[in-house]
């Protein structure tokens, strides 16, 4: 798996398929007039190629998630400060969130996209303050948690695959290694 991220090798592991985790070392720097969608996908591919270069006979898997408010990409908070801007920003909103997916071997390469739309609660900023003491969301984008305590924060959130908005979507993922030739379940 081309990813450091501790969410996507803690998904992957319900799989139960034997994986490595590899630093992708990939700039992830938005292209000028690039869309959030296209700057998913481009960096799930980026990921998934950058490692494979170096492990030509393995699958690798690449994933990256961008986050969408009325176009605009909102990133890893990184600071508690940044954090509560961002869920002020998104509060009442409806975001978008693009979870790219990529499975590559040599020159085969399967790319998608699962979009989740998640619909953020009228909260006070009290209430926000709270969630980001209690859980400190800073590592991921749009500064809450659904898989935890952030999932408070939520009104709605609608998606062919519960697994995407954590950062890597099982379903799809699942379909892609099976088309690969992958046994999942495996048989013991």
């Amino acid at each position: 798996m081309a990813s450091t991220s501790v969410y996507r090798r803690e998904l992957l592991e319900r799989l139960r398929i034997p994986f490595s985790v590899v630093s992708p070392r990939v700039d992830e720097t938005p292209l000028p007039n690039e869309s959030t969608l296209d700057l998913a996908l481009r960096l799930a591919k980026a990921k998934a190629a950058a490692v494979a270069m170096d492990h030509p006979d393995a699958w690798v898997i690449g994933s990256d998630q961008v986050a969408d408010l009325c176009g605009a990409a909102i990133g890893k908070p990184g600071n508690f400060e940044r954090a509560m801007a961002q869920l002020q920003l998104m509060r009442g909103a409806t975001v978008t969130f693009h979870t790219a997916l990529c499975l590559m071997r040599g020159d085969t390469e399967s790319t998608l996209s699962i979009p989740t739309e998640v619909t953020f609660r009228k909260l006070s900023d009290e209430v926000l303050e709270a969630y980001l003491h209690a859980e400190e969301p800073y590592d991921c984008a749009g500064s809450a948690k659904s898989e935890g305590l952030g999932i408070s924060l939520l009104e709605t959130i609608k998606s062919d695959d519960p697994t995407a908005l954590i950062g890597l979507p099982l379903i799809a993922l699942s379909g892609l290694l099976r088309d690969a030739g992958f046994v999942i379940p495996a048989k013991k």
